[in-house]
């Protein structure tokens, strides 16, 4: 979807003029990135009007989100909210650009904060991105604990996943864990018959850690597999690939992360 705004917008010139600008500005907004000029599709915030608040959505940020629609192709938009730094963040599924008012810049680009160096970008696709994990459909997902099971974490695998199975061996020796996972086939028609044979078997997590750990193949099983549900629940929560981790404090992570991180995350 980026790729289309990338061929949408001509890049350098618009990159050149938002720096242009931002150069310009005073000293005392230096995170501001844009600035507008007032015109007719986009009026000038005055005086009387309310401040905004970063993250808010009203009827500009509504004008915003139509203007940006029009210029690109209706391309379909999440959202758009007010930022703190004067620019309109735009949502387009799990990524995150920025534009000013009338859409005249766009900035596909991570925005840093240069008074103490933090990714503004990073700190809002990490927070656009939490859940209320305990929301999520246990009943969906093969449990396993061990030891007193006081930290929680959920994964969304496809069993043929070769970096799930590397994050499952990153996971061995993990004490005091309780580990939902929810079994995501999207690599091949053998990865719907293998999660078919890991939900059907007696002892799901044995089953499991048995193929992913070591190898061995699932007996072929029969009975009722929610697959359509798995899929749509992955679907619901935006998961794009496997392995995806979910932490009891919202937070997502994707990729086979290091045991130092998994531990350091269920603290």
């Amino acid at each position: 979807m980026l790729k289309t705004v990338k061929q949408m917008v001509i890049a350098s010139v618009l990159v050149l003029g938002a720096l242009g600008l931002f150069l310009m500005a005073p000293a005392a907004a230096q995170t501001t990135a844009v600035v507008s000029t007032p015109s007719a599709t986009a009026p000038a915030l005055t005086s009387a009007e309310p401040a905004v608040v970063a993250g808010q959505v009203d009827k500009r940020t509504e004008a915003v989100k139509q203007r940006f629609r029009d210029r690109f192709g209706n391309m379909p938009v999440t959202e758009v909210r007010h930022t703190a730094f004067g620019l309109f963040e735009v949502q387009l599924g799990s990524s995150l650009v920025y534009t000013d008012e009338p859409v005249t810049f766009v900035l596909d680009g991570h925005l840093i904060d240069a008074s103490n160096r933090q990714d503004i970008t990073e700190q809002r696709l990490e927070a656009l991105a939490r859940i209320d994990f305990s929301a999520l459909p246990f009943d969906l997902s093969v449990k396993q604990v061990v030891g007193d099971g006081s930290r929680k974490m959920a994964i969304f695998e496809d069993p043929n996943c070769g970096f799930c199975k590397k994050l499952r061996r990153n996971m061995v020796g993990i004490d005091n864990l309780t580990a939902y996972t929810f079994l995501l086939p999207i690599l091949s028609a053998d990865s719907a018959e293998k999660v078919k044979n890991i939900w059907c078997a007696p002892d799901q997590g044995q089953v499991l850690d048995a193929w992913m750990l070591e190898g061995k193949v699932p007996p072929k099983l029969s009975c009722d597999v929610p697959i359509d549900q798995f899929r749509q629940l992955g679907q619901q929560l935006a998961v794009q690939g496997t392995p995806a981790i979910f932490f009891a404090d919202g937070s997502r992570v994707p990729g086979a992360i290091s045991k130092e991180e998994i531990i350091k995350r269920l603290q």
